[in-house]
């Protein structure tokens, strides 16, 4: 480098930076100053120095932090502020250091919140709101079992004070009249247990032969099976067919309860199926002249020859042939006999005549 090129540089390294300058300019020209590499440029770089220390520094006021160990009740922050004089309006501020419950007890002194302890005191001294809420949980999930799996119904409302028995094991028979007295009772344990009459043709004809049929399945339980006692109401169903008009013939149920504990009995009759005068021409035809209950009906059933002819189970020919199957029919007329025998035990004025003693005055 030639003499005429340092003496440039040196003149333009004694130049001092204008003082209005900003800082980063300044920071920029102490940077060039820097590179000059002589005794003059150490000077310009102490005289920068001192210059950037001499300006003034503004100390950051705000931590996003709080020391565990104040007190959060009183700003820590307010103290500066109002020392500051170059301060805001914010610094007029003050917070409150009331806690909140404090602070809220004009709002809530006159009407207390919802859920506090008196309130509390009064739902379980009452039992009534949480009898309701436990009830509506119990029925919700009975709803979503018995819905899952709809057998489970019948050992959900199992139990309870009432039970009966009914005199046949046949699931169309039981499985109604359990949910009938369940519907009206609420509870109760219907079981059921084989029982057949002794001395009734295979096909009841008439209101009186049913009824007949239905007292000797009873009385032959009561006898047969030790366990059915005197403090446990029976019921018996008994299908008939009756002419309730010249060649109309109709098929139907005849209930029967009897409760020997509160000389209760009962009856109810299921809805009527019209028959075919041909079915009934058919099944008169083929009882023998001998046969040892024609007095009481015929020796051959109306379901038998319906079944044959609707080629269907001789338990769901009602069905085929009129869309309603027995189960419905029965359920129905066991509603009636359920909250009928409920009323009778309340009242307990009904006046009966055994089934024993009705059964003898039947027979001739």
């Amino acid at each position: 480098m030639s003499d005429a090129q340092k003496t440039v540089g040196n003149l333009l390294s004694n130049i001092n930076p204008p003082t209005e300058l900003p800082s980063f300019i300044t920071a920029a020209a102490s940077t060039t100053t820097t590179t000059a590499g002589d005794n003059k440029n150490e000077n310009v770089d102490k005289t920068i120095t001192t210059q950037q220390q001499n300006d003034d520094f503004i100390p950051t006021k705000f931590s996003a932090a709080i020391p565990p160990n104040k007190d959060t009740a009183k700003n820590q922050y307010q103290t500066s502020i109002d020392n500051d004089a170059t301060s805001s309006d914010f610094s007029n501020m003050k917070i409150n250091p009331q806690p909140v419950a404090a602070a809220l007890s004009p709002i809530t002194q006159n009407n207390p919140p919802l859920f506090s302890l008196n309130w509390m005191k009064g739902a379980v001294s009452n039992n009534t709101i949480l009898q309701k809420v436990a009830e509506k949980a119990k029925n919700s999930v009975d709803s979503i079992v018995t819905t899952l799996d709809p057998q489970m119904k019948e050992y959900i409302n199992s139990g309870g004070d009432t039970e009966v028995i009914v005199a046949s094991d046949k699931d169309d028979k039981v499985r109604p009249i359990r949910e009938a007295f369940q519907t009206v009772f609420g509870k109760a344990t219907v079981t059921g247990l084989p029982s057949q009459p002794s001395a009734l043709a295979a096909q009841p004809v008439g209101f009186h032969a049913a009824l007949n049929g239905a007292e000797q399945r009873i009385n032959n339980l009561r006898i047969a099976n030790p366990r059915v006692d005197d403090f446990l109401p029976i019921v018996a169903v008994e299908n008939f067919v009756v002419e309730l008009y010249p060649d109309q013939w109709f098929d139907a149920g005849l209930l029967l309860l009897f409760d020997f504990a509160r000389n209760i009995l009962l009856k109810s009759v299921t809805q009527m199926t019209p028959i075919p005068s041909q079915v009934i021409t058919t099944i008169n035809a083929d009882t023998p002249e001998d046969y040892k209950f024609k007095d009481t009906g015929f020796a051959v059933t109306v379901g038998s020859v319906m079944a044959k002819n609707l080629n269907t189970h001789h338990t769901e020919w009602h069905k085929t042939y009129s869309s309603v199957n027995r189960s419905e029919m029965i359920l129905n007329a066991a509603k009636t006999l359920a909250t009928l025998y409920k009323q009778a035990t309340v009242n307990s004025t009904t006046e009966i005549t055994s089934p024993s003693a009705t059964n003898n005055d039947n027979r001739t």
